[in-house]
């Protein structure tokens, strides 16, 4: 069984960016610009933008970061969505989710330009995506593909579980798996709630991708030896012997299915390092004008 140090790959992913920016820089070009919409106090998105803050430091980013009150109205976020898309400094933005339940998420999405969407959810990215043409991936699924590749995992005629349909994991995962080339080529099922013989179907699995928001689901009888297993799951689930008074836990009961895999995502330190790398993998593409010209 090895881990697949999610940690590491993304290091060495920003330092590979952070290389292409000083080129990007010498050869008199601009230094690539994210901004940030963030609405409201919400623990985990005020943690994980000054993330993406320290990432865009980290890669030779210029950062932006636009605040609102959970009192914002629907009107004044698309406003400053339109003044982001007119700003030629501004390479790619994102709208921290979830917003206020006054305003719509998908309706903020669809007002953001395509060639600036760097989390990928606009409908112009996810239908390129779903015919295999040049696109912004959304992170989290892309983050996924970079451990696979960097690992060397085969992906070709593989069997793929993909365990949940959410429009950010599931859905784009598996159809990045299913696209011709590497990593790819891969006969992939989506499993959800209403699937009958989950468990045998899971065994049948050369690889396991489980991104349910389920602590320890997968367990150890569904799990065929060698497969190779990408927890996508972080849930704060109690623990009176950590400081916070929780932890986190994946979708994959680690301990128990650990000694069965070939490879296999930790929780924290797997997946979870790659969604932000791979943005900032997104607005070098959008900055370099890689991808809509």
């Amino acid at each position: 069984m090895e881990l697949i140090d999610g940690k590491k790959v993304s290091q060495d992913i920003k330092k590979e960016i952070a290389e292409k920016v000083k080129e990007i820089i010498g050869a008199g070009g601009r230094r690539p610009t994210l901004a940030a919409i963030l609405v409201g106090h919400d623990g985990g998105s005020e943690t994980y933008v000054a993330n993406k803050i320290k990432a865009c430091e980290e890669c030779g980013f210029y950062s932006r970061l636009i605040r609102f009150e959970n009192d914002v109205t629907e009107a004044e976020l698309l406003n400053a969505i339109k003044e982001l898309n007119e700003d030629g400094e501004v390479d790619g933005f994102i709208v921290q989710l979830p917003l206020p339940k006054h305003i719509s998420e998908q309706k903020v999405i669809e007002a953001i330009d395509f060639r600036k969407d760097v989390d990928g959810f606009h409908p112009i990215n996810v239908g390129r995506m779903s015919i295999g043409l040049p696109c912004f991936r959304s992170a989290t699924p892309a983050g996924i593909m970079m451990l696979l590749e960097r690992y060397n995992i085969p992906t070709s005629g593989a069997r793929v579980v993909v365990l949940g349909r959410s429009n950010i994991v599931g859905k784009p995962v598996a159809t990045m798996l299913m696209q011709k080339g590497y990593p790819g080529n891969a006969t992939v099922t989506v499993c959800h709630s209403a699937t009958k013989d989950l468990n045998a179907i899971c065994r049948e699995a050369d690889i396991i991708i489980a991104a349910l928001g389920q602590p320890a689901f997968v367990t150890a009888d569904m799990v065929k030896p060698g497969a190779v297993i990408i927890d996508v799951g972080t849930t704060r689930v109690p623990d009176s012997s950590k400081k916070s008074g929780f932890r986190l836990s994946g979708d994959v009961d680690f301990e128990k299915v650990a000694p069965l895999c070939s490879y296999i995502t930790p929780v924290p330190g797997g997946v979870g390092p790659m969604t932000i790398t791979s943005l900032m993998n997104n607005t070098l593409l959008a900055a370099s004008k890689a991808i809509y010209k």
